[in-house]
């Protein structure tokens, strides 16, 4: 697929940490309660750490007790993009931003009790946060 933003693999690893490339560009994962995110409660919007696409709202977040951020959907269902992975032995669905390509996480639809029933655990690393009073 085609991203709006398209940068050699020596320009991301120049931009970004190499705990942020190793999720962002190589899909991996941080470790569980460690995000930086997890505990945010103020109003605002989630955007790319990668290329600061706004990806979620701050009214959509969620306390799911997984350990990671939790959405129970996107700012719009173009803002990211969903692809089947079975890695490690598991059918999941990845969830990349759909600007850059980058690995944001995993959406299960476990999110019982939400609108959408859809639980987006997303990594904290993945995302940057914007202090915004209306983003409910």
């Amino acid at each position: 697929m085609a991203y709006n933003v398209d940068k050699s693999d020596a320009q991301w690893r120049e931009e970004l940490s190499p705990d942020q490339y190793a999720v962002l560009r190589q899909a991996g994962t941080e470790r569980p309660w460690t995000g930086e995110l997890l505990d945010e409660e103020r109003a605002g919007v989630y955007t790319c750490a990668a290329c600061g696409a706004e990806l979620f709202k701050s009214g959509t977040k969620f306390d799911s007790g997984c350990g990671w951020p939790s959405f129970y959907e996107s700012v719009r269902p173009d803002a990211v993009q969903l692809l089947e992975d079975d890695s490690l032995g598991m059918a999941r669905t990845e969830v990349r931003c759909a600007n850059c390509g980058s690995h944001l996480g995993h959406v299960f639809p476990d999110g019982f009790g939400t609108p959408t029933g859809d639980r987006y655990c997303m990594n904290s690393i993945s995302l940057n946060f914007s202090e915004k009073s209306d983003a409910e």
